[in-house]
């Protein structure tokens, strides 16, 4: 027994080739919902920071039960993926989902370092793809190129000759339309999105499973909700899930535990409905038990057999946070101490299953796939009222057999106008990156290196300083490899503030020749703060709250007429980059500080003769 009337499409693509867009038209034509009940644009991405940012962050579950013109009913559960490269680890656990995929290409950008992993990954998963070229009401679209593409990649991949034959539809997610006829899409003569139901129906495979078999079902990701903890979302692969039942759930390591189900949900529309049971082939979510992680299967207490289970990618980039000590702290923070940081990581490690938390003493190392992957965590938090100081990232370094030190080493694609080509090579070259591909097309050249994850970190804001803002860079972990040899670090020293009080523009003024300023006129700054980057190497000591001695010739007034360079403005993950060891980044809810850790300058001189000493 299974069901024919679902199927299991996961969407898969390259950052921003508009994934999530499409499934909004699929969400609004497909005549579930009633005038008014979706609102706005890209609604699955309900994270503030994915609508700020434009990008998927964590995957997302939305079922459509969809009538098609002969009047059958058909219920199609989509997975949304992320598309960003430090959180294709998702992408690969989720797909164990789904039976087929959408792949979804930019009609103008073509194949991108993403697409292909994430199509070798469905193609690993045996999954076939239905190929979307998107953003056909794009200004310089090229479908018939971007098809050759596809079809060049997937002879890359080593695709088999079932997925060589496929299915191609020609897509505006923005005009929320879709067609098979690439006359017609050219034309932008297309009306509504059901032609890409129709193909989800009939190119994605029926669940071929069995229901009368003892159940199997394997937990893929979690949400978590405050009432009843850990939900654990997955799929059925053999029997039924019934609620209230005991379940044997088999961890990674083959370990068992009998436990008691509570209760048990299915996909429906943009939320879940609670169900009594979930049959073979469908997704779930389940509540109440207590002992359950990624890869781990639901079997029947009778006949305990697991399914393969999922692999967890492993960290590559860890930093270290601790409480904010500044003499700022607790000024804007509502969360201030070591145990409610503690709390607040523990918190996230219930369904972060890519992060990873050490505690030493009062500091927290927390590990994760790359510099997105914790900004994204620090920015959260900063914005639920917590206060933090952050050093500098580093990456996690492995030993092999032979007792070599290996670290990670990702594949970094960059696409820059021909015309500045040899300053970019000169800044990814200065980072141990060793050149694998150039493509030179028309006025812009596409140029691809392996480099150390370490030398990624401060490396997309001085490519986009070279390139006049003229630039796409893209990167996906690689290998382990043996190590490469020492960075350079930071080209510039900075200017460290001598004491407390409230920045004036006299001060601004007198040191405007001496590099960048990070603070403007009126923000308060305090002894040890970093107030700018400095034009030199070395770093130097500066009073930015010097007020001018009035006189009867001189007098206050006259600092209305000073005109002053714009400061730098400096976000968080910038923060990250930018930071040297002997710095932090104080995070608070409404600041972005740079400090250094030792704020007294007799403390930093003692500091830098132990470090001289110890080499």
């Amino acid at each position: 027994m299974h069901r024919k009337d679902i199927r299991n499409v996961a969407i898969i693509a390259h950052v921003d080739h508009g994934k999530t867009t499409l499934v909004d038209q699929l969400l609004r034509q497909s005549g579930q919902f009633g005038h008014g009940e979706l609102t706005g644009e890209c609604i699955l991405d309900s994270n503030p920071l994915e609508r700020e940012r434009g990008i998927t962050i964590l995957s997302k579950n939305c079922a459509i039960d969809y009538t098609d013109r002969r009047g059958r009913r058909y219920h199609i559960n989509i997975v949304d993926t992320p598309g960003h490269a430090d959180f294709s680890g998702e992408v690969e656990r989720v797909l164990k989902m789904a039976d087929g995929v959408l792949l979804l290409v930019d009609a103008f950008e073509g194949v991108m370092p993403q697409t292909r992993y994430v199509l070798s990954k469905a193609l690993a998963a045996g999954l076939a793809p239905l190929v979307v070229i998107n953003k056909m009401d794009r200004p310089g679209a090229r479908p018939h190129e971007v098809h050759e593409e596809v079809f060049s990649l997937l002879i890359d991949l080593g695709a088999e000759d079932c997925a060589m034959d496929f299915p191609v539809l020609y897509a505006s997610g923005k005009e929320g339309w879709a067609t098979a006829d690439l006359h017609a899409a050219e034309a932008r003569s297309v009306g509504d999105i059901h032609e890409l139901f129709d193909a989800i129906i009939t190119h994605v495979p029926v669940p071929d499973l069995d229901g009368g078999a003892p159940l199997q079902a394997l937990i893929t990701t979690f949400d978590y909700n405050d009432y009843v903890g850990r939900i654990g979302i997955g799929r059925v692969f053999a029997g039924t899930l019934e609620a209230g039942k005991n379940v044997a759930v088999i961890d990674r390591r083959g370990g068992q535990t009998i436990q008691r189900l509570g209760q048990l949900f299915r996909f429906q529309g943009l939320g879940r409905v609670e169900v009594d049971r979930v049959d073979v082939g469908d997704l779930f979510a389940a509540v109440g038990l207590e002992k359950v992680d990624i890869g781990d299967t639901l079997a029947d207490p009778d006949h305990p057999v697991a399914l393969p289970t999922v692999a967890i990618d492993e960290p590559t980039l860890r930093l270290t946070l601790h409480i904010n000590d500044s003499p700022f702290a607790g000024r804007e923070g509502k969360y201030v101490t070591s145990r409610q940081l503690r709390e607040r990581l523990h918190k996230e490690l219930q369904t972060n299953v890519a992060l990873s938390v050490e505690e030493h003493r009062d500091e927290f190392i927390v590990s994760g796939r790359g510099l997105l992957h914790l900004g994204i965590l620090l920015e959260n938090m900063r914005r639920e009222g917590y206060e933090l100081a952050v050093g500098k990232p580093e990456v996690v370094y492995r030993t092999d057999e032979q007792g070599r030190r290996l670290e990670p080493i990702e594949r970094l694609v960059i696409d820059v106008p021909t015309d500045v080509v040899g300053s970019v090579m000169q800044l990814v070259g200065d980072r141990r990156a060793e050149m694998v591909h150039m493509h030179r097309a028309a006025v812009r050249t596409q140029l691809e290196f392996t480099i150390p994850a370490r030398g990624l970190i401060g490396l997309h804001s001085r490519v986009l300083t070279a390139t006049a803002g003229e630039v796409v860079m893209n990167h996906r972990f690689a290998s382990y490899e043996p190590y490469r040899g020492p960075i350079g670090g930071r080209a510039n020293g900075v200017m460290i503030a001598t004491e407390s009080g409230e920045v004036t523009a006299y001060a601004l003024d007198q040191l405007a020749d001496r590099g960048v300023m990070f603070v403007e006129p009126g923000e308060k700054v305090y002894e040890g703060q970093i107030i700018g980057e400095h034009g030199k190497e070395n770093d130097i000591p500066v009073n930015v709250v010097r007020r001018k001695n009035l006189t009867n010739v001189r007098s206050s007034t006259k600092d209305t007429t000073v005109v002053l360079k714009a400061s730098r403005q400096i976000t968080l993950e910038g923060a990250l980059e930018y930071i040297e060891p002997d710095e932090r980044v104080e995070v608070t809810p409404e600041h972005v500080r740079l400090r250094k850790v030792h704020l007294k300058e007799n403390d930093r001189r003692r500091a830098a003769r132990r470090t001289v000493k110890q080499t």
